[in-house]
């Protein structure tokens, strides 16, 4: 039990029915989980307005509401009504003073971005683990506390689930965490409650605009701005055309990172790194820091990645052996994630599915200059046919082969979504197969490598399943290839890294 009173804290609000001197025994935002004595927070949400169960959560026990706007109660049972501006800023507030301000007990990371935070939030991990620091991890593919692995449902969970994560991390002896931070969530306050002792800007690209996310660039640029007047270090990529719009307003002190001479800490001296089933970089960190790195990865994404957490690992005094062999060492699962099936060819998997991280991964596999880059892919279905035009007009222009192929289809027919897909492919000169069955599709890639080619699973990733009318039924590509080379007799040569 908590007291109301401590629970709103310094929040601006008006008491419009009951009183503030109550005990709270519990924090909802599901009406189908009220209990007796519940603070319930009405929630407007893309489904359901929360406001319209307040009679309903009351009859079961609700002692406090939280709303923002007014509801109809129908009931002689006492109970304390607290008007906010906002519900969803509020309840982040709330859930903080419930978990006892979890945040405080631990650094916290805060990255945002369009591409390369769930990466980065992996390096820096490994990185300050290696430095001997315990490390919690909020993020797209799962939530880490201890040991213990939790499948992640949102890039950022609401407030209460996030806090609850927080004060679990902080139990469990955390002294830091990072975490990927949405502009939905921003957007949504998801983050509110506490202040983030760092905050990064990875990069920007036009994304996640239409219904349900942003209305235009612009407002995606403020969402993922919210972060730098809610953190006390803002480090942030200096070479993102929109790096000073992002910081615009700003309340923290910033730091910059990138390739630029006028960045804080910068990158020189790349050099691509070929080796059998291994793609990566190595080049030299130089300003804040004076090291040479090599990151087992490809590309000039992968040096921005390694210089976020670097200039990150920086604040914690970690030395330079200690990011030098952690940044040897990281795997993120799904991306540019490598198998390796064979010694003449490479085979990677990896979450691009849009054609913006579709051209930025082909782009960088050119230059390492493979005798044929071939390129696996299908598109949701559901979704924006403009993104099918596009990913098939990227793969066409850059691959030397597309092997078109089922993605999560959802409540479409397959072969539509290929079609649309072809459409974009058409407007180029590029070589495609079309092998509707993705396991078949994936085997084709694997029975036809040719020795020096670079052959990429894009667009499941992390992700271990496949949804089709409305049902998610397993599938993960590593188990695809494993059961290909099984059939085939070649399972002793799997190996993912």
């Amino acid at each position: 039990m908590k007291a109301l009173s401590k629970l709103l804290g310094q929040m601006d609000y008006e008491c419009i029915a009951g009183t503030v001197d109550v005990q709270v025994s519990a924090v909802v935002y599901d009406s189908r989980k009220v209990t007796e004595g519940c603070l319930f927070l009405c929630i407007a949400g893309a489904n359901a307005d929360g406001h319209d169960f307040a009679a309903e959560v009351v009859k079961k026990g609700a002692g406090v509401l939280v709303v923002e706007k007014e509801v109809r109660l129908e009931t002689e049972k006492e109970v304390t009504v607290i008007r906010v501006a906002d519900t969803r800023y509020a309840m982040a507030f709330i859930a903080a003073e419930w978990f006892g301000n979890p945040a405080r007990e631990m650094k916290t990371i805060g990255i945002t971005g369009t591409k390369g935070k769930t990466t980065t939030t992996y390096m820096v991990k490994s990185i300050l683990e290696h430095a001997g620091y315990k490390v919690g991890l909020i993020g797209t593919i799962e939530v880490i506390i201890g040991e213990k692995r939790i499948h992640a449902v949102n890039t950022t969970p609401e407030s209460y689930l996030l806090q609850e994560y927080l004060r679990r991390m902080a139990d469990e002896g955390c002294d830091a965490v990072v975490m990927e931070v949405s502009s939905q969530g921003l957007m949504l306050h998801r983050t509110q409650g506490f202040t983030f002792d760092f905050g990064i800007f990875t990069n920007i690209e036009p994304d996640h605009i239409g219904p349900n996310e942003h209305a235009d660039f612009e407002e995606y640029l403020a969402c993922k701005g919210l972060l730098f007047r809610q953190c006390l270090v803002g480090i942030v990529n200096r070479d993102d055309a929109h790096w000073e719009q992002v910081t615009a307003g700003h309340t923290c002190t910033l730091e910059t990172y990138g390739f630029s001479e006028e960045a804080d800490l910068r990158a020189g001296q790349l050099e691509l790194i070929k080796r059998p089933n291994e793609l990566g970089v190595d080049f030299h960190v130089k300003g804040l820091m004076d090291f040479r790195v090599e990151v087992p990865t490809p590309g000039r994404f992968s040096v921005y990645n390694a210089l976020t957490a670097i200039a990150i690992c920086r604040h914690f005094g970690v030395e330079t052996p200690a990011i030098q062999a952690a940044l040897l060492e990281v795997k993120v699962k799904g991306r540019i994630e490598m198998v390796k099936v064979s010694d003449t060819f490479t085979l990677m998997i990896d979450y691009a599915h849009n054609a913006m991280s579709l051209q930025s991964l082909l782009g960088t596999l050119k230059e390492y200059e493979p005798n044929r880059l071939v390129c696996l892919f299908g598109c949701g279905g559901n979704r924006s046919k403009l993104r099918r035009y596009e990913m098939g007009e990227v793969s066409g222009k850059l691959a030397d082969l597309t092997i078109i192929t089922s993605d999560n289809p959802r409540f479409e027919e397959p072969q539509d979504i290929i079609e649309d897909i072809k459409t974009g492919i058409g407007r180029t000169d590029g070589n495609y197969v079309e092998i509707c069955d993705r396991k078949e599709a994936v085997a084709y890639a694997i029975d036809h490598g040719e020795p020096g080619d670079i052959i990429v699973l894009a667009g499941k990733g992390h992700e271990d399943y496949q949804e089709i009318k409305g049902v998610k039924y397993p599938m993960d590509e590593r188990n695809l290839i494993r059961d290909i080379l099984k059939e085939r007799g070649w399972k002793e040569n799997m190996q993912t890294s």
